[in-house]
């Protein structure tokens, strides 16, 4: 394959630009796969209906594939393609989401597991990588088909899909969709393989190595890995771990969906975009989910990045880890009566009753032992990332 790939431009505010990375040109005559044309097509911007947003734009690769631009909802939320529209949850990471099982109940946990977005909506890798396309608070696109025929405007692309995915690829339906083009599906199976490479989930932390005999964790690392898989002191590991005690390629979350009692955004709600009495219902809102004790539950993120990828909870109401720390602590001590953000009581959960109480009972920290775990956390950062904690400090 010829090198045909120029320096892409992602827009963020109107009349600013950001130069986002472009994938690295292909070796003459390699062979084409799906993760290579996944990788062109999460950073072209043509498929937002101005032309200015790629899936790039949302999730950087520089900032762990999370939003980092500065806009008037900065990290809470994300602009979208019109440069006015915000949407209403903080934009998850990419990175280790292909850890993720596909969304189902899980009748021997009794627990609905898995998917994608912070309420599950998208069964899969595939089924995320299209949805933005058609949001209509993000690239906004008004079909599938307009998504299709953005496809069909390059060349390159239109050889490269009828060679992986049939010469017929924009000509059928989709098999799982009779209403949708194959090639619309495509687009997305082609970003599911690109996400499923290891620049995605590398295991590369101090955390990865520390298991490896590659590094000697410090003496307050230590303590808050301790803290982390013990039962006995914190409940983390109830929601952020799958495997046993320091299992290789632990991804730090049991795919689940908790309600831990995160309140409303003000600052967010401050915005406009959303009435101010909006109440954001989670997993309730996931079209297969109707049981009302699922009402306020938010999928359990991964914690690796974690200390690079702030604002925290589903609506960013959070801006530092230790503050989320602290908010898990206040359910267990009444010392910590504060926000220490806001100088204020915390404030009450935006749906009060499903709260997960008895997963969140646990001791009291002091505040050595929140230092330990966010010492702890910040080892679960990606080598790559590993700069950016500098300016988490």
């Amino acid at each position: 394959m010829t090198t045909r790939l120029s320096l892409m431009i992602v827009a963020t505010l109107a009349g600013l630009v950001v130069l986002a990375a472009p994938p690295p040109a292909l070796t003459e005559g390699a062979p084409l796969t799906e993760a290579d044309l996944g990788e062109q097509l999460f950073f072209d911007p043509n498929f937002s209906i101005n032309r200015t947003m790629a899936c790039a734009t949302c999730h950087d690769p520089d900032r762990a594939f999370t939003d980092g631009r500065e806009t008037p909802a900065t990290g809470m939320v994300s602009l979208g393609d019109d440069g006015h529209a915000l949407g209403v949850r903080n934009a998850p990471m990419v990175t280790y989401a292909l850890t993720a099982p596909p969304f189902h109940f899980d009748e021997t946990l009794k627990e609905y597991v898995g998917g994608q977005f912070l309420d599950g909506r998208a069964t899969t890798l595939a089924n995320q990588a299209v949805a933005p396309t058609l949001n209509p608070v993000e690239m906004m696109m008004p079909e599938a088909a307009s998504v299709e025929a953005r496809i069909k405007e390059n060349p390159d692309y239109v050889a490269d899909f009828k060679r992986l995915f049939g010469a017929d690829i924009f000509e059928r339906p989709s098999d799982a969709a009779p209403d949708t083009p194959a090639a619309f599906t495509a687009f997305g199976r082609a970003i599911e393989a690109y996400e499923r490479t290891a620049q995605f989930a590398p295991f590369d932390s101090k955390y990865d190595r520390f298991l490896r005999g590659d590094y000697d964790l410090t003496v307050l690392e230590d303590l808050g890995r301790t803290l982390f898989f013990s039962n006995n002191n914190v409940n983390c590991a109830n929601c952020h771990r799958l495997k046993r005690e320091d299992a290789p390629f632990e991804p730090f979350t049991n795919h689940q969906y908790r309600n831990i009692g995160v309140p409303r955004n003000p600052a967010l709600l401050a915005l406009g975009q959303v009435s101010p009495d909006y109440i954001d219902h989670g997993l309730l809102e996931n079209p297969q989910v109707s049981d009302p004790a699922m009402d306020g539950k938010f999928r359990t993120p991964s914690l690796r990045n974690v200390a690079v990828t702030g604002p925290y909870m589903h609506n960013g109401v959070f801006s530092d880890l230790r503050t989320v720390i602290e908010f898990y602590d206040k359910f267990n001590n009444p010392d910590r009566k504060l926000n220490p953000e806001t100088g204020k009581p915390w404030a009450d959960p935006e749906v009060p009753g499903t709260v997960d109480l008895e997963e969140l009972r646990a001791k009291a920290l002091s505040d050595r032992k929140i230092d330990a775990l966010v010492a702890f956390l910040e080892t679960l950062t990606d080598k790559r990332y590993e700069p950016l904690l500098n300016n988490q400090n």
